[in-house]
């Protein structure tokens, strides 16, 4: 079993100054719980979806001025990458941790997997009451799918089908206060319900169900 305890120092990586300070903490402070992380939820999302499924922790090589303002470890069934392809997520942060699966721009069937969607758009009605939904994977900000479901939902689900940038996550937030108290074995039951509850839409997405 994987021992992940968060804390504040955690959450304090996105605070930090600097470009190659802000990375120098990441890779020391958070990147190994992705690592351990990655090692446990591939096996299970395989297990769960018959796939094989590949662990990818976010490098942000591309970042050369801008340090990152989250980080994570997502979850594919492509083990040379994730961003094509929709995928789960676990990650961080100052504010708080976030567990989701994504479609982002790169994914060249989005249109279909919207349209999908669109076309079971109840199974939205089925999820926790906490979930969230966003456009925008590099924005902090997300919408209360309680409050989505009159109207927003459709909107950026149309968004994805129909514009080239368009993006769509749903999924769950954790506040950091709430996630700095949770023991590991709490705070893995929670990943794996808020997962449990994503798979309905995940298998829509690609086109199981």
């Amino acid at each position: 079993m994987v021992d992940i305890k968060w804390t504040n120092s955690d959450f304090n990586v996105f605070t930090i100054d600097g470009l190659d300070h802000r990375m120098d903490a990441l890779k020391t402070i958070v990147r190994p719980k992705f690592e351990a992380l990655g090692n446990h939820f591939a096996g299970y999302f395989s297990a769960k979806t018959g796939d094989e499924f590949f662990a990818h922790i976010a490098k942000h090589a591309r970042r050369t001025v801008n340090p990152p303002n989250d980080s994570w470890v997502a979850f594919a069934p492509y083990k040379r990458g994730y961003k094509s392809l929709p995928h789960f997520q676990i990650g961080l942060t100052y504010t708080h941790l976030f567990i989701i699966v994504a479609i982002i721009y790169e994914a060249p069937q989005k249109s279909a997997m919207a349209d999908r969607l669109l076309n079971s758009i109840d199974v939205f009605y089925e999820l926790p009451d906490d979930f969230i939904i966003s456009g925008d994977h590099t924005s902090l900000e997300a919408i209360p799918l309680k409050e989505a479901l009159n109207g927003q939902l459709n909107e950026l689900l149309i968004r994805l089908r129909d514009v080239k940038k368009g993006e769509f996550l749903v999924g769950r937030h954790i506040p950091r206060e709430q996630c700095i108290n949770l023991s590991s074995e709490e705070f893995l039951k929670v990943a794996e319900n808020t997962f449990e509850a994503l798979f309905p839409i995940y298998d829509i997405i690609v086109g199981k169900n």
